[in-house]
């Protein structure tokens, strides 16, 4: 492969990982836990948009069940996001063909 060629490559890769950057800000997952009676949905960012809570879970006493249900369903959703960002890069690094892609790709997340 000559410079020139390397370099449109280049070119094409890096305008795919500005695709994936921008797909990945306006991605969102959502994550349940207790079967369903705490959810929650972030952004590509990690910021929490939406959450809501079964009213079953606010009577006295609830409040150390409540707080383990937000951090499990928060995990869950932050599992799926990192998991869905990572799919994009892969798609995007996946374009530099003959320079072996990226072997072990930093997380960025």
């Amino acid at each position: 492969m000559d410079f020139a060629q390397m370099m449109k490559q280049a070119q094409i890769v890096q305008q795919k990982l500005h695709e994936a950057d921008a797909k990945t800000s306006e991605s969102t997952a959502t994550g349940s836990s207790g079967g369903g009676l705490v959810t929650l949905e972030l952004k590509g960012s990690g910021e929490m948009t939406v959450l809501n809570i079964d009213e079953s879970l606010l009577a006295p006493g609830e409040g150390e069940v409540l707080s383990d249900l937000i951090r499990a369903a928060y995990g869950e959703a932050r599992r799926k996001l990192e998991e869905l960002n990572r799919q994009y890069l892969q798609e995007a690094a996946g374009e530099l063909g003959p320079l072996g892609g990226i072997p072990k790709m930093p997380k960025f997340f």
